[in-house]
C-alpha cells in the first residue's frame, strides 16, 4: 500500500484523496462506530477541518483510499484541547513545538487487499509508518490523540504503545483516552510493512 500526503490541495488528485478521506470518515464514524459527528452529502467533517490540516492516505493497488489521518500543530486550536480538555491533567495540555495532533485516524478494514494473516490490517501499519515518516520528516518527534480503548490495544500490539495523560473517560458511546506516541526512526522501522511504499520523503528507503 501507498503512503501520501496531502496539505493545501494542489492537483485534482489531492482534492479527490481530500474528497475519499472524508467519505470514509463517515463510513466509519458515522456509520460503523456511531460517534456524534456531522455529516453532509456522505462527508464526514468539522471546523478542524478548515484550519489547513495535513492529511495522510494511505491507498491501495487501486488507488482506493483505504486509511486516513488528519495532523495539526499543538500551537493552534486541536481536539485534544479544545474538545477533550476533561481527559487531560487539569484539562491542560503540555504542549511544544515538536508535538503535532493526530485526529480522525480511521482504515477500511473490510478491504480485502492488505488483510493478510495478521492480527493489524496492513493499512493500519501502512498508516503508522506514514504518520511517523511525515513527523520526522517536518521536526516534530511526538503525536499527542485521542483514542478509544479498542484502538489503544491496537497500539500495543504492534509496539507502539500509548503514554496515557489521563484516566479514560466516556464520551459518547466510547469509552475515551488522550495520550501520546513518540515519531522517531527506530518507530517507523518497527511499524512499517515489507511493501511499504511513500509518496513522503525518502525515508522510506531506509533499510
Amino acid at each position: 500500500m501507498l503512503a501520501s500526503v496531502v496539505a493545501t490541495p494542489k492537483s485534482e488528485n489531492d482534492k479527490q484523496l481530500i474528497d475519499a478521506q472524508h467519505k470514509l470518515r463517515a463510513r466509519v464514524f458515522g456509520e460503523r462506530l456511531g460517534w456524534d459527528v456531522t455529516v453532509r452529502d456522505g462527508d464526514e467533517t468539522d471546523e478542524f477541518d478548515t484550519l489547513h490540516p495535513t492529511y495522510i492516505v494511505t491507498t491501495t493497488a487501486k488507488g482506493v483510499v483505504a486509511g486516513c489521518a488528519r495532523l495539526l500543530p499543538v500551537t493552534g486550536p486541536t481536539m485534544v484541547a479544545d474538545v477533550f480538555p476533561s481527559l487531560l491533567p487539569n484539562g491542560q495540555l503540555n504542549a511544544h513545538a515538536a508535538m503535532i495532533e493526530s485526529s480522525r485516524f480511521c482504515v477500511d478494514t473490510a478491504l480485502a487487499e492488505g488483510r493478510g494473516d495478521g492480527s493489524v490490517h496492513e493499512a493500519t501499519l501502512t498508516m503508522f509508518a506514514g504518520i511517523n515518516e511525515w513527523c520526522m520528516a517536518n521536526g516534530y518527534t511526538e503525536i499527542v490523540t485521542v483514542t478509544d480503548l479498542r484502538f489503544e490495544r491496537i497500539l500495543a500490539r504492534v509496539g507502539w504503545p500509548l503514554q496515557r495523560l489521563g484516566e479514560p473517560k466516556k464520551i459518547g458511546v466510547t469509552m475515551a483516552v488522550a495520550g501520546t506516541l513518540p515519531a522517531n526512526p527506530d518507530t517507523f522501522l518497527r511499524l512499517r510493512p515489507s511493501n511499504y511504499r511513500s509518496e513522503l520523503t525518502p525515508l522510506s528507503q531506509v533499510a
